[in-house]
């Protein structure tokens, strides 16, 4: 298994939007994103660090329900 990698924020957004995810608004330091699946909506926010925490990062993999793998080729 693979290590999650430690990027910035602005790396993370890009990488989640060719996973058909949405910029839905920003407030302060937080981004917020979407994405609607069949069964329910499913909602993100992303620190606007640079970089983000690795452990961050990981959670918002899980969230997401991406594999580690899958996110890395979306980079």
């Amino acid at each position: 298994m693979k290590k999650v990698p430690s990027l910035s924020y602005i790396e993370i957004i890009h990488a989640l939007q060719r996973d058909g995810w949405v910029v839905v608004r920003q407030k302060g330091g937080h981004i917020r994103l979407q994405k609607h699946t069949a069964e329910k909506v499913l909602k993100l926010t992303i620190p606007a660090h640079k970089p983000v925490k690795r452990s961050t990062l990981s959670h918002i993999l899980k969230q997401a329900q991406l594999s580690i793998d899958k996110f890395l080729g979306l980079l």
